[in-house]
């Protein structure tokens, strides 16, 4: 068998949103490079082609948004929707309130400054599935825009939150006055389509462990910049279970095992979060 190398074409050099464990990997030696090309020895190989073919494609997957130019970038949409008059309104909802219900009418735009927000959906037959957890800079409530009459689903907040409430059509006026907006809320929406897809296609082929373990890693920002964080404070299980599509026993089962195996801890602070370690990609990627 021919020697273990890997032509890493993405990284010469290591971008900035490469994973901060594979970055950290090259850069601290563990992966021996053969000088004069870029390639690297790799202990396990199969793993590591699976990581990069994971890596890849995120980064395809993120071209809408990786291709902003800097003007995007430099624009703040909390600074210009408060310029918007007529039409915002501020809100400070507490922990565990209501933002609205699935039933009620559509008629605003909301975009998270600090907190997060759940987001729901329940079945004629009274069965509750959460279809989403959304953090700051996030908007929720988009259908308003497109005609949606009424909510298809629930919105309540997961922490203290300051949300911007914006009328239909106010916001319409802003997406046609300010391009970058525009933008900006574009990217936004494909991210989320994206998102959705991939959803789609995890239920349909995965485990349920797989989908667990998919889930967190989305939930601490795994593959971002930033180091992943604290997924949120005192998750319950009922949740995950919701978003997984699995029984809370099945949840309880796999955090379980995830722990003892040293992917989570519930070390996370006074609050009781959750830190997911990178080492969960294991899971998912495992055949």
């Amino acid at each position: 068998m021919q020697a273990a190398w890997l032509e890493l074409t993405c990284f010469s050099p290591l971008p900035q949103h490469c994973p901060v464990f594979l970055r950290n990997t090259v850069q601290n030696g563990s992966l021996s490079k053969k000088l004069g090309r870029r390639n690297l020895a790799v202990p396990n190989r199969n793993f590591l082609l699976a990581i990069i073919r994971w890596f890849n494609l995120k980064l395809r997957r993120m071209g809408p948004a990786a291709a902003v130019n800097k003007k995007n970038r430099e624009f703040d949409p909390n600074t210009f929707l408060a310029t918007i008059g007529d039409g915002r309104r501020q809100l400070t909802v507490a922990k565990k309130q209501g933002i609205f219900a699935q039933g009620d009418t559509a008629d605003a735009v909301f975009y998270i400054q600090t907190g997060k927000v759940k987001l729901t959906v329940v079945s004629k037959t009274g069965r509750e599935a959460t279809i989403g957890i959304l953090g700051n800079g996030n908007f929720f409530g988009e259908g308003a825009l497109a005609g949606q009459a009424l909510r298809m689903g629930s919105a309540a907040a997961m922490t203290d939150c300051e949300i911007l409430r914006i009328d239909r059509r106010a916001m319409m006026a802003a997406l046609h006055r300010e391009h970058t907006f525009s933008d900006l809320f574009v990217t936004y929406l494909l991210a989320r389509n994206i998102r959705y897809e991939e959803d789609l296609v995890d239920q349909l082929f995965n485990s349920s462990e797989k989908r667990l373990a998919r889930i967190l890693l989305l939930l601490a920002h795994f593959g971002k910049e930033d180091v992943p964080e604290i997924v949120v404070p005192k998750i319950s299980q009922e949740s995950l279970a919701e978003m997984v599509g699995t029984t809370r026993s099945r949840v309880s089962f796999f955090m379980n095992r995830f722990r003892k195996l040293g992917f989570v801890d519930y070390s996370g602070g006074p609050d009781g979060g959750l830190q997911v370690h990178s080492s969960l990609l294991s899971v998912v990627l495992h055949d």
